[in-house]
């Protein structure tokens, strides 16, 4: 019998434990900041109806979305993102959770489109979102969450871009373009990705406006200066529409409640061209780019989703909350060389090459365990040289070197494998000395 070649689907990886322990911080760092804000954990089925997702993101990702028919005759689909079933979840559930509900969910979702940098077929998604309120502080907390997830992820030098679709409404009002809104939106969602000429000939083309219509909706990419100055000049841009006076307002006070908090405005830019690709959002928009990469694209996104859960309940049910896009950020990690390279969770080893002496180790390994260590104990008692070698290669901080005459003396040596300094210490009375190094060390 043939061999079956071990391979995986095109978009879809392997994670090796090099990636999986920096993916794992990173989800253990986003449920702390989360958590932090009051958001609870949920969680929902990766398979949902065909119809609670169709429709729901957009022709575009109708097209994307991976569905078929279950063995019970029952067409359903692959979750694209995690917002659609949060508003199948809020309409289905609410009555016993009560309002607001503010939830996080980090699970994996399936789009099947091209894969390029950052972008794959299967990914994981770090939503938060606050259900069942209008008001602006859910706004502005989102933009506050999203500013303390990338400082505590370790980046300094990013910016979250900020928009209202409600001022995007307000001049397709003005234009009397109202009627076209959807495809316009997704065309000028466009912009970034593939500049302004193609955008404007797309307009044009697929929705119908004229060349001079797209160039005023367009002029709002050339809008310049302060926030405050934006501002303004949107100010005069929506004054004939109620609706686009009504976002600009809403902008404003996101803009100066984030000043207010601390966040620094040079991580905080008005960017009224935004418009998010998906149909759902009503309200404020965010976008997170880093400063050193951004032709990666957005990191953490979302928005304000007035009507979403209406699809599923006359209970009216607004939402707001934004989504760290794991896979995309790891990428961007390892571009800005942020990724230590490591396979193991233990930052200390110990080397067994005394088997007469196995049940010390074990001792000695489980004490410094109860001390809240990470510590593997090499599994056969070999030559030192070869386990420090493999230690090494594992990517481990410390290592515990004993033998039979450093049992017997109460003693052990602890090398740093970054600096290669070794230290004798003492294990008489208990192994106090050795913990209170190790973690004096690891904290350095």
């Amino acid at each position: 019998m043939s061999l079956i070649p071990p391979r995986t689907l095109k978009g879809f990886r392997d994670h090796l434990p090099e990636s999986m322990l920096l993916r794992e911080k990173i989800i253990g760092i986003a449920r702390r900041i989360y958590q932090a804000y009051g958001y609870a954990p949920i969680d929902t089925p990766a398979l949902e109806y065909e119809e609670i997702l169709i429709g729901k993101g957009g022709a575009e990702t109708d097209k994307q979305l991976y569905r078929f028919e279950d063995h019970g005759g029952r067409r359903v689909g692959m979750r694209f993102d995690l917002t659609v079933p949060l508003a199948r979840f809020a309409a289905q559930h609410i009555g016993d959770l009560g309002t607001p509900l503010k939830r996080y969910q980090i699970a994996t979702v399936w789009r099947g489109e091209n894969t390029q940098r950052g972008r794959y077929r299967e990914f994981m998604q770090c939503d938060f979102d606050t259900i069942g309120t209008q008001s602006i502080v859910a706004d502005i907390e989102t933009a506050l969450v999203i500013h303390d997830l990338l400082l505590a992820i370790g980046f300094d030098r990013f910016t979250i871009r900020i928009n209202n679709r409600k001022i995007l409404t307000g001049i397709l009002e003005t234009l009397d373009l109202l009627d076209r809104a959807t495809e316009i939106l997704r065309s000028l969602d466009k912009l970034a990705k593939i500049g302004r000429e193609r955008t404007e000939a797309e307009m044009v083309e697929a929705c119908g406006v004229s060349h001079k219509q797209a160039n005023q909706i367009l002029a709002l990419s050339d809008l310049a200066g302060s926030n405050e100055d934006i501002l303004d000049q949107v100010e005069k841009l929506t004054a004939d529409s109620p609706t686009g006076l009504e976002g600009t307002a809403q902008l404003r006070q996101v803009v100066s409640a984030l000043e207010a908090a601390g966040v620094p405005n040079s991580r905080v830019r008005l960017d009224v061209s935004i418009a998010r690709g998906l149909d759902y959002y009503t309200g404020t928009i965010y976008e997170t780019f880093l400063d050193a990469l951004p032709d990666i694209g957005s990191i953490c996104s979302g928005g304000r989703y007035d009507n979403l859960a209406g699809l599923y309940t006359r209970t009216s049910l607004p939402g707001v909350g934004a989504s760290l896009g794991l896979d995309r950020l790891l990428a961007a990690m390892e571009e800005v060389n942020m990724v230590e390279k490591a396979s193991t969770p233990a930052e200390v080893f110990m080397v067994y090459f005394d088997a007469e002496r196995l049940n010390d180790y074990l001792k000695l390994a489980a004490d410094l365990r109860a001390a809240g260590l990470r510590v593997e104990l090499y599994g056969e008692p070999k030559k030192i040289g070869q386990q420090l070698k493999y230690a090494d290669r594992r990517g481990h901080s410390l290592a515990v070197v004993a033998g039979s005459r450093e049992f017997e003396s109460g003693t052990c040596q602890l090398k740093n494998l970054r600096s290669g300094k070794s230290l004798a210490l003492s294990l008489a009375g208990g192994p106090d000395e050795l913990i209170a190094t190790i973690h004096k060390q690891l904290a350095e």
